[in-house]
């Protein structure tokens, strides 16, 4: 059966042995059986630049490296330095933030999905700043020692931050949902980040959609796969 995969927010760490473990199990086995395998972004807990020499970063580029089919690469809010070096260590295609595909008769869009949380002010405004260039072309000019604390300190924050939020506003805004759909003129959506999967029905413009939501990787994996019949969410045990 022809079927492509789409995963996302595995936020791999040395920390998640038990995560990383279930990544290379599913790329060993389920992901050898798809057209072809997109990551929505937060592949990585943190991501100070390519030139990090973690043996992790290395380990998984070699395995994705195997994989023998096409890989596709989104940026999330946890790995969006990650550049063209990793990219062709690992072969995968870094991807914009939003991708409209055709496949098997359906036209989607997918994306990380932090840019539809708009309800959140604060972090849509941290958002820009760090998306700004010359911000991160200073960053990965610093030493790896000292972007190792800047990464970590700033981790620390936006979980002290998160702790003061509303669950509703840390999940999109379903008028920014619309929005980016009607602007790419299509009735489906994958997205990660938020880690609460589901798969979402509304009427757009009069007709049928989906927003389908992948869930993080924390005590089992999760997949969106897309065939002819559309979209599934899809849960395994490592």
């Amino acid at each position: 059966m022809s079927r492509t995969l789409f995963i996302a927010d595995l936020h791999l760490c040395h920390e998640e042995p038990a995560i990383t473990a279930g990544f290379l199990h599913f790329l060993q086995g389920e992901a050898r059986s798809c057209d072809a395998l997109y990551i929505l972004g937060d592949l990585f807990e943190a991501w100070i630049g390519d030139d990090d020499p973690n043996p992790l970063h290395q380990q998984i580029a070699a395995a994705l490296k195997a994989l023998p089919v096409p890989k596709f690469f989104i940026h999330g809010n946890r790995d969006f330095l990650l550049g063209q070096r990793f990219a062709r260590a690992s072969g995968m295609t870094l991807l914009p933030e939003e991708k409209v595909l055709d496949l098997y008769g359906h036209r989607v869009l997918i994306m990380h999905g932090d840019t539809l949380c708009t309800d959140d002010e604060g972090y849509q405004r941290f958002r820009a700043k760090v998306h700004q260039r010359w911000l991160q072309r200073l960053f990965l000019a610093l030493p790896l020692r000292l972007r190792v604390r800047i990464a970590a300190r700033m981790r620390n924050g936006s979980k002290q931050a998160n702790q003061h939020k509303s669950v509703s506003i840390m999940d999109v805004n379903q008028s920014a949902v619309e929005a980016a759909m009607t602007r790419q003129q299509v009735p489906i959506l994958i997205h990660g980040h938020t880690h609460r999967p589901a798969i979402h029905t509304f009427t757009l413009h009069g007709k049928n959609a989906e927003r389908a939501v992948l869930g993080a990787w924390h005590e089992n994996g999760s997949m969106i796969q897309l065939d002819a019949n559309g979209v599934s969410l899809i849960e395994f045990p490592f």
